[in-house]
């Protein structure tokens, strides 16, 4: 099992420079690495569409603002530190998962869009997906937050990309829950916070809420929520339902990510395990520990 980082940083800087006319022939040629991770996409798919829709960098404005930002990315190293902590991360789950198999992985490394107000604020500049098996896409904006916590960035999809990949723990899309949701986001903290401690550890959006009793239990009423469709609002917050025209709950940004840190490190007090060892566990024994202990 390998993991590539794609060298992005050559493909955007070329798309970046080149004629608005071409752009976008070569930001599709750039993003087909990682079509593999829309592979339960129902119908054709745009690439460049899904991208500029998705906060990635644009490519008819703010020219000179992103290639300041990728020279920004280039002189943090954020490439080979991104593989570096991907493959530490890696050693470290194949050794606390005996027989753990998955496919190899591409990671697909793009500028954000800093015109993109909900990306840039509610965000923080950065969204990262990891749960398709064998690809990692993370959207990033170099606010120095965010290049200090990018090894616990990268480890955080590299959990959900282990938990979720085949032999793994199954997302069935009919039946997952809200709670099965939050529990890989505490879980894939709680790995970031094993390997790069507590303060570089949370995923950001949930770090204000982390202490909010009040949160806490308003998650804790949605975590039998069904339909995927509902995830966001609980999950992410009502800002991102918003933006993307679903119902609110009256969740802060974030509201997920903290309650979900909580419920996993109840568990994982309760059972000694470390977060690489409870790669797999069930979502359902997590979320019981919390009720039980309370």
């Amino acid at each position: 099992m390998s993991i590539t980082v794609l060298d992005t940083y050559s493909a955007m800087k070329k798309i970046l420079q080149a004629p608005v006319a071409d752009r976008a022939d070569l930001l599709r040629s750039m993003l087909e690495a990682n079509r593999g991770m829309y592979r339960y996409h129902p119908g054709e798919l745009d690439l460049v569409a899904l991208h500029l829709q998705s906060s990635g960098f644009p490519i008819d404005r703010d020219e000179e603002r992103c290639l300041d930002a990728l020279e920004t990315l280039a002189a943090a190293g954020a490439w080979e530190r991104m593989q570096r902590a991907l493959d530490e991360g890696l050693a470290v789950l194949l050794e606390a998962t005996p027989g753990l198999e998955a496919p190899d992985i591409t990671v697909l490394f793009v500028l954000g869009d800093p015109g993109d107000e909900h990306f840039m604020g509610p965000c923080k500049g950065l969204t990262g997906f990891g749960g398709i098996s064998g690809h990692i896409a993370l959207t990033f904006w170099p606010f120095p937050e965010n290049l200090e916590r990018l090894e616990a960035t990268a480890v955080h999809e590299l959990h959900h990309n282990l938990r979720w990949a085949p032999g793994g723990v199954v997302w069935d899309p009919m039946t997952v829950t809200v709670g099965d949701h939050i529990v890989g986001e505490g879980l894939a903290d709680a790995f970031a916070r094993q390997l790069y401690g507590d303060e570089l550890g949370p995923t950001r959006i949930g770090v204000p809420h982390l202490h909010d009793d009040e949160v806490f239990k308003k998650v804790l009423t949605g975590l039998d929520v069904t339909g995927m469709e509902n995830f966001t609002a609980w999950v992410h917050g009502d800002p991102s339902a918003e933006r993307f025209g679903l119902t609110p709950v009256g969740l802060p940004m974030g509201a997920g990510y903290a309650a979900g840190n909580r419920l996993v490190d109840t568990y994982l007090a309760a059972t000694g395990k470390t977060a690489a060892q409870a790669l797999h566990a069930d979502s359902s024994e997590i979320i019981a520990a919390t009720l039980r202990h309370g």
